[in-house]
């Protein structure tokens, strides 16, 4: 009984990377420097998906550096795609807890403290997320704030409170920590969304996580406890990066929405997104007519209602794409 409990451990720090040499120092000097954990067993993962940079080499460093003050384990994931990685960090975890970090998300000195107590104090939450603010390398454009959401960004106030997973207001995958049993119970192995991968950047991923959770009766909840950084750099803030950010995340939101939706509701959600979605186009368009035709968040706001307006076109594309080859 005494060596089970001393193998136990209480939380995972799982962070999955691709070419993150430059971007993961800052990361594991972060989490190497929490406090208030003196009574609490913790591990960190790395999920490396394909990188062919030196990102091995930077944490074999600290595997050698750290291995006696805490297990850092190395993982190689080779189907590409941030999905596959997450999959497989709940699967290498070893904590009853599993934090997700991305490579340029660096925590407060209390995020694991904070975020272990929430999950001892709220046993029905599934999954809980705390402050991302975000730090730019260059200032962003003007209006920004109207999607900084849509960049990991979320500053909700100071109150905790449960995600409207019906309205699809849930927090990103980044800085999000999840009960490794809701998971197992919850998620499938296949998911539709791999992660932003290809020229369209779909997206999805961590919201078709955290849906699946939703729908078997766990609750997701919002900890304004819980304090990241997200490293912004210059190029997350350019035109042609943000414009393929908004159609990737716009494609995703059909078949987001049937994850939740009963079979005969299937025609109204796609009659809904398609109406909704033009409605508000056309909204724009009046609102701002031709002085704002350059203002980028406009034009952003404008490419993401017309990509959920043609994604349940793109799932059935998907659909048959997928019956083709099977």
């Amino acid at each position: 009984m005494n060596i089970l409990l001393n193998n136990k451990v209480d939380f995972t720090v799982a962070i999955p990377t691709y070419n993150g040499e430059k971007r993961l120092p800052k990361v594991l000097e972060n989490l190497l420097n929490q406090t208030g954990l003196e009574d609490l067993k913790w591990e960190i993962i790395i999920v490396d998906n394909n990188s062919s940079d030196q990102t091995a080499q930077v944490i074999s460093h600290y595997q050698n550096k750290y291995n006696e003050k805490l297990t850092i384990k190395y993982f190689l994931e080779k189907q590409q795609g941030i999905a596959f990685a997450r999959q497989r960090s709940v699967t290498e975890a070893k904590g009853d807890f599993i934090a997700f970090l991305d490579d340029d998300n660096l925590p407060e000195k209390d995020w694991i403290l904070q975020s272990y107590i929430f999950g001892k104090n709220y046993p029905h939450a599934g999954a809980w997320s705390g402050q991302i603010h975000g730090e730019f390398e260059v200032n962003p454009p003007k209006n920004f704030k109207r999607i900084q959401a849509f960049l990991a960004i979320r500053e909700h106030g100071e109150e905790a409170h449960l995600f409207d997973a019906n309205s699809l207001k849930l927090p990103p995958g980044a800085a999000l920590v999840v009960r490794k049993q809701a998971w197992c119970e919850s998620v499938p192995k296949q998911l539709i969304f791999k992660g932003r991968l290809g020229k369209f950047m779909i997206s999805g991923d961590d919201t078709e996580v955290l849906l699946y959770m939703h729908k078997t009766g766990w609750q997701i909840w919002y900890n304004p406890a819980m304090h990241v950084f997200h490293q912004i750099p210059h190029w997350r803030l350019e035109r042609d990066y943000l414009l393929n950010l908004a159609f990737g995340c716009g494609l995703c939101i059909f078949p987001l929405r049937l994850i939740n939706s009963k079979i005969w509701q299937i025609p109204i959600v796609f009659i809904k997104t398609i109406l909704g979605n033009m409605r508000r186009i056309l909204h724009h368009i009046f609102i701002y007519k031709i002085q704002n035709k350059n203002d980028l968040i406009v034009i952003f706001e404008i490419h993401f209602y017309l990509a959920s307006l043609l994604s349940p076109f793109y799932y059935l594309k998907y659909c048959f794409n997928k019956a083709y080859n099977t």
